[in-house]
Formats: structure tokens, sequence, C-alpha cells
């Protein structure tokens, strides 16, 4: 039964470098974010208004939430309601879980589709207002271009498709886990090691 848990440790282990970079990615969008509201307050101020800075903070806002929604999802971090389940007999409120993480993986892979046409499809194509890029690449047709231009709204979005891929991940994650919980209660399932270390100082 231990042979089960192989592909759940390496795809553990991938969710944990992977959530890992977003977390710390999150955490510098914040500051910037800070930063630059703080900068917009102070400009009212003095030079007056800046332009960029509402959807530059806006930008970083949204890959903020996908970078760190993952997770929080991971670590039961998201409003639940649990009277139900803890209500039920422990193995009725397992499969029920199951199911609802199924229904949960099937929601997500919906809004990965809605996430890859936002990248990819028409609404993808427009440029937003005031903010502009040097580093320039067309996911469309896999090209790359330098100089600086008006930076695409699609860069902006592609921050809810990398949110929903990375929740798919955790998602897996915690099915095969219920799964496997549900099977063989007695064995022992791999862990997020920065969850448990975050807990260790509580």
């Amino acid at each position: 039964m231990a042979v089960l848990t192989i592909p759940l440790r390496a795809l553990v282990a991938l969710n944990t470098v992977l959530l890992r970079i977003g977390r710390h990615a999150a955490w510098m969008a914040l500051g910037l974010m800070v930063i630059i509201i703080l900068l917009q307050i102070g400009a009212r101020f003095t030079t007056g208004a800046l332009n960029w800075t509402e959807e530059a903070a806006r930008f970083l806002m949204l890959w903020l939430t996908g970078l760190i929604a993952p997770s929080a999802y991971r670590w039961g971090g998201f409003v639940a309601i649990d009277t139900i389940p803890r209500a039920l007999p422990k193995t009725v409120a397992h499969v029920l879980l199951v199911l609802l993480l199924a229904l949960s993986l099937a929601v997500l892979i919906v809004g990965a589709g809605i996430g890859w046409g936002e990248v990819t499809g028409f609404p993808g194509t427009f440029d937003t207002a005031a903010l502009y890029t040097f580093f320039f690449p067309s996911i469309g047709d896999l090209t790359v271009t330098f100089g600086w231009d008006r930076m695409p709204r699609s860069h902006m979005m592609a921050s809810l498709l990398v949110g929903v891929c990375l929740m798919i991940l955790v998602n897996v994650e915690l099915l095969v886990k219920a799964l496997l919980g549900l099977i063989a209660p007695a064995l022992e399932l791999p862990q997020d090691p920065d969850q448990t270390a975050m807990a260790g100082t509580e």
C-alpha cells in the first residue's frame, strides 16, 4: 500500500516548491503594491496624480492573489462551513470530502479554460491603459520582441490562469490524500513541510 504514496510524494514535493516560490513572489508584490499606493498618495499632494499607479497596483494585486491563493487552499485557509461534516460519522464525512474535492476539481478545470481564453483569446489582445514593458513576449505565436510598448492585458489576466493551475495541482494532491485516507486510514501520508514549520512556530 505504501507504493501508492510514491507519486503522491512527488506531487507534494512539486507543490511545495512551486507554492514556496509563489509565496515569495506574492510578498514582494504586496510590498511593491504598498509602495506604489503610498507614492500615489504623496503625488496627489505634490506633483499631481500619477496616471499609472492605480493600474500598476491592480496588476500587482491580481498576481498577489493568484500566487497566494493556492497556498491558502492547501493549508485550509479559505472560509469553510464544516458544521455538517463534523456532525457526520467519520467515514461518511470522508466520502463527502472526496466528493467536494472532485467537484472543486471540475470547477477549477473550467476556470483554467476561462483563464486560457482570457490570455490567448480576443480579450488578451487589448493593451493596458498606462503600463509599459520593455520585454514584450507574444504568447499567441511564441515570439519575443524588445522595446517599450504598452503591456498587453493578457499579462495581467495570466494571474488567473497561473493561480487556477496551481490550485488544480493542490486540489489533486488533496483529492489523492482524501482517497488514500478513505482506503487506508492508517497509511502515513506526506505533508507540506512549510505548513508543518509554520505550525511549529505558532
